[in-house]
């Protein structure tokens, strides 16, 4: 059974029983938060960066339309090739054709969220292409045959080991689990891999509307080598995801590498102009960019959700969320996780029977917010979806019914109180040190994972009256 075909309360309980995988996602979560505030004390004033990171992305998203135009022009009148997909399919459809019309079996990528959120991957596979992720954590988890399980870190929740067993089938040797035995392996592997590349495909952190430039964010080399070894490049973007200028560009990456990694800079920050000039050694002669809408126009237009276009998909909110921390990304099933998958993928796929679920993956502490270094404030924007979707009517019944029951005793006084009473008789059995840690369904499925603290043997009513008579 794959991910995708799990049911949310499998993913989460498979989560919780994996001691290791908790373990591992607290620990790298530690490590890029930890990282993050050491390299934010060096800028100085961390608010005032965030205040500016949040206009600039406020200012592009209001004026996108400019942005988007400003961006085409630029890029066309150098020969590339802008491709406008309104839905994952004709994304799909556009890349497949590219692929088609040059009879390519090898594509390269370098890591692509949207490459993910379109499926690429499967698409090509089923036309007899081999795809090959280049990045050492998207090559470990395509082996794997799994998602991402964060937006920065796709494999840590891989061991050494478990990565070593991963290997081994291509190797066709036993290999060593010590992380220079693993990446000189990769190495070697992707040395031949990227002679033979007939396409590269790759994403894309931001585009300089101005210069008409694609920046790639990276810490390995494998970017460059995928955007200048191949023939022909195709990049994929979100329509959001563009700059003004670099002076803006500059006040991101500062941000962004930061917030990301707790780096000052990520070890390669690429910034192409394509195609490539005649004088040039290397590079792509042709270029297609494909620029990906998939209901962003819809959330542009939607004045309560607009701000979480603002993302520059850092990952700082998955790093201090306590849900994420306890289950990694796989437990939410989509392709975006943490705070900010569970407040765009619901938009993204307009399907709350499948998609509904997210917005509760939250405990609503706020942390997120405080962390998103362009200040979305992505609790609030959780809260908001929660009401659309009961809004909807797309609630289970169980959970109205619930909530009914909810309103008739707290509209009802001497009822509440006889029902407490009743509660703290009917407790005991399962309370463990004054908590509640068992009991039929549809309690379990808290106490599977949580506990509840007991019902009061005396209310706080019966106590405010005896304090009052002891008076």
């Amino acid at each position: 059974m794959t991910m995708y075909n799990q049911t949310t309360d499998e993913r989460v309980d498979k989560a919780l029983a994996n001691s290791f995988l908790r373990q591992a996602t607290r620990r790298a979560t530690d490590r890029l938060r930890n990282n993050k505030y050491k390299a934010a004390d060096e800028l100085g004033n961390w608010e005032e960066w965030r205040a500016a990171g949040e206009a600039i992305r406020k200012n592009v998203i209001s004026n996108l339309d400019y942005y988007l135009n400003q961006l085409i022009e630029q890029m066309e009148k150098r020969g590339v090739h802008v491709h406008l997909a309104k839905t994952p399919a004709d994304a799909v459809a556009v890349v497949r054709k590219i692929v088609r019309e040059h009879n390519a079996k090898n594509v390269l990528k370098s890591k692509s969220m949207i490459s993910e959120e379109i499926h690429l991957n499967h698409a090509l596979e089923e036309d007899g292409v081999e795809v090959v992720e280049t990045d050492l954590g998207e090559y470990i988890i395509q082996i794997a045959s799994e998602p991402p399980s964060h937006i920065i870190v796709p494999a840590m929740h891989k061991t050494r080991q478990q990565v070593a067993d991963l290997f081994e089938p291509i190797a066709g040797h036993a290999l060593s689990s010590d992380t220079p035995t693993l990446t000189r392996f990769v190495r070697t592997q992707m040395r031949e891999k990227f002679l033979r590349g007939d396409i590269g495909i790759t994403g894309c952190n931001f585009a300089v509307a101005s210069t008409g430039s694609i920046v790639m964010v990276t810490n390995e080399g494998n970017g460059r080598m995928v955007s200048t070894l191949p023939r022909v490049q195709i990049t994929l973007m979100g329509m959001e995801r563009i700059v003004p200028s670099f002076r803006e560009l500059d006040i991101l990456l500062n941000l962004l590498a930061r917030s990301a990694t707790g780096q000052r800079l990520s070890s390669y920050t690429t910034i192409l102009t394509p195609p490539k000039d005649k004088a040039d050694p290397d590079g792509p002669e042709e270029y297609h960019l494909v620029i990906l809408d998939h209901n962003r126009s819809e959330i542009l237009g939607d004045k309560l959700f607009r701000s979480s276009l603002n993302c520059i998909r850092c990952g700082a909110c998955f790093n201090v969320c306590p849900v994420y921390r306890q289950l990694g990304g796989h437990a939410y099933g989509s392709v975006y996780s943490g705070p900010i998958g569970s407040v765009i993928t619901p938009l993204l796929e307009k399907d709350w029977k499948k998609w509904g679920h997210l917005p509760y993956f939250s405990s609503l502490c706020g942390a997120c917010s405080e962390a998103c270094p362009v200040r979305i404030p992505l609790h609030d924007l959780l809260v908001k979806l929660r009401m659309r979707k009961t809004q909807s009517g797309h609630t289970p019944q169980v959970e109205r019914q619930i909530f009914k029951a909810y309103r008739y005793f707290f509209t009802r006084e001497k009822t509440l109180r006889r029902a407490l009473r009743l509660g703290a008789r009917l407790q005991w059995p399962f309370v463990r040190n004054q908590r509640i840690t068992g009991g039929p369904p549809p309690l379990s499925n808290w106490t599977n994972s949580r506990t509840l603290p007991m019902v009061a043997p005396k209310p706080f009513m019966q106590l405010w009256a005896d304090l009052k008579n002891k008076r």
